[in-house]
């Protein structure tokens, strides 16, 4: 999927919803529901193989891209972690690797998964980025870069180095910036005002609208593994009111999504 086309989605004000898919079926879902991209959510994805966020290998996440990317007709993105590996070498490597793959774009972040240092010494981390950049553009198709600065959902609530995070990522050549761990928008609106690329916002329950990040001049919009688990959600308690009362309340969702589903999947 063309990168070009992709980034061009990016436009802060009105932001690119892109909804996280966790498995084919999803894929497929929200593109039949008119979204004009998509991304991976790597808990989401671990969750579909009985593991926890984290606990998938490289290869099973690039062939998990490949299948999301020929699922569908429109740009999908990776969560693709800390490009699954420490060394700029390495993760260059994956995200070449990624790139043949029919991905749009994806991202790399600063989270080591080391609780003694969750977050990469800000110069490897920048470099990391830069690696990823020029792994994509000497690719046939290219790839939509996003660096993410993961410090403020890993116990670093200190939104100056989230900036000054960003600031460097995006020196080192990152198309998109992304800071999960926003969560009002006088934060987002210090990040956005901070940088000059397109920001990805995360919304969810408690967290500014889809209206207040756009006014905010945010660019892009995603929920992470959000709607895999409230998926699930749905599993657990459809499935313990069987267990605990032998009935099954399914409302009318259920309708309404035998409705998507001819939809989605009617080839």
């Amino acid at each position: 999927m063309n990168a070009k086309r992709f980034l061009q989605l990016h436009r802060p004000g009105q932001p690119l919803l892109q909804p996280n898919a966790w498995d084919v079926g999803s894929a497929r879902i929200l593109a039949a529901m008119g979204f004009d991209a998509i991304a991976t959510t790597s808990s989401g994805f671990a969750a579909t193989l009985g593991r926890g966020d984290g606990g998938v290998t490289r290869d099973e996440v690039l062939a998990h891209c490949r299948a999301l990317s020929a699922a569908v007709d429109i740009p999908v993105a990776a969560d693709f972690e800390d490009g699954f590996a420490r060394e700029p070498e390495g993760v260059a490597e994956s995200v070449a690797l990624a790139a043949q793959t029919g991905l749009a774009g994806c991202s790399v972040e600063d989270f080591t998964r080391d609780d003694k240092q969750p977050i990469y010494d800000l110069r490897l981390a920048a470099d990391r980025v830069r690696v990823a950049v020029e792994a994509a553009r000497a690719s046939s198709d290219g790839l939509v870069i996003t660096a993410r600065a993961e410090n403020l959902i890993h116990g670093v609530d200190d939104l100056a180095d989230t900036i000054a995070r960003l600031q460097a990522y995006q020196e080192a050549g990152a198309d998109v910036l992304f800071a999960p761990g926003l969560k009002t928008i006088d934060d987002v609106r210090s990040v956005v005002s901070s940088v000059d690329r397109p920001v990805n916002v995360l919304t969810g329950p408690g967290r500014p609208s889809v209206d207040e990040l756009a006014s905010a001049g945010v660019a892009r919009i995603s929920v992470g593994g959000m709607f895999a688990f409230k998926a699930y959600g749905d599993l657990v308690a459809s499935a313990t009111e069987l267990r605990d009362t032998g009935t099954v309340s399914v409302g009318d969702g259920l309708r309404e999504a035998r409705v998507v589903f001819g939809q989605a999947f009617h080839s």
